[in-house]
């Protein structure tokens, strides 16, 4: 049974948790803010966990209720994969959101973050037959990354949870039919660019797609922009570092 760590009188969180810990704090909890900030939010639904540094498989997730914009440091809540929560908190968690996080935590060692988002762009894109189609730059630089699931209902069965990764296998992003998208990172920054691309490739289909016409590029060339594409996880925290100084200078609280 897992244990409950308890705050005294006056102790913060950043006191009972490890350096490593509370720099992953900070970085899902800018990840929340970003979310935000890009309108990529559906009120106080989709989510975002990371894993915790040397832990069995403990995950952070926003406190359910909170608008993305009102995420801290502090305020994520810290669950095992059977859903136990692991340290003293007002809030609760997502029931969806366990489902989906713990399944790719659970089965991914290389999960150290999982960004689930309910865009207008992603959401169109999963209900097309085609799915995401090679006729952007960024599509094609993260099409070979992305595996498809079917759509379920609402994610609080706990049995979809082995087909969700087994449909995921070894890839590094997810269009759930129906439903949005979902990127996986070694960490915060990974994830981050990995669905912020696919996102951005969502959006420009459907905009090539309200004109009715659209070029797609020869196979020679999207072999090439594929090929270019793998490396794209380097670029994470040169992206992530910026972003942060972006947020630190809208509004810092996050890092609280």
């Amino acid at each position: 049974m897992s244990t409950v760590a308890l705050k005294k009188p006056g102790q913060s969180v950043r006191d009972l948790v490890s350096p490593e810990e509370w720099q992953v704090r900070v970085d899902l909890a800018a990840a929340y803010r970003l979310v935000a900030l890009n309108g990529w939010d559906d009120l106080i639904f989709t989510h975002i966990s990371a894993r915790v540094p040397n832990s069995d498989h403990h995950f952070l997730i926003n406190p359910y209720g909170y608008l993305f914009e009102e995420i801290t440091a502090s305020s994520l809540v810290k669950v095992d994969l059977a859903g136990n929560i692991l340290m003293e908190t007002d809030s609760f968690i997502n029931p969806a959101g366990y489902t989906i996080h713990s399944a790719v935590h659970g089965a991914r060692e290389d999960a150290g973050c999982v960004l689930h988002l309910h865009t207008d762009a992603g959401v169109g894109v999963s209900c097309h037959a085609e799915g995401l189609l090679p006729i952007s730059q960024n599509a094609l630089t993260v099409i070979e990354d992305i595996a498809y699931h079917a759509y379920e209902g609402i994610a609080l069965n706990l049995d979809e949870r082995e087909r969700l990764v087994a449909d995921l296998k070894a890839k590094n992003l997810m269009i759930l039919r129906n439903h949005g998208t979902l990127a996986v990172g070694t960490n915060v920054a990974e994830a981050w660019l990995r669905i912020f691309t696919l996102e951005r490739a969502c959006a420009q289909q459907v905009a090539a797609l309200a004109s009715g016409k659209y070029i797609t590029p020869p196979e020679s060339v999207q072999q090439t922009t594929m090929e270019q594409g793998r490396g794209i996880g380097g670029l994470a925290m040169l992206a992530w570092n910026a972003l942060l100084r972006k947020l630190d200078r809208i509004d810092p609280s996050f890092r609280n």
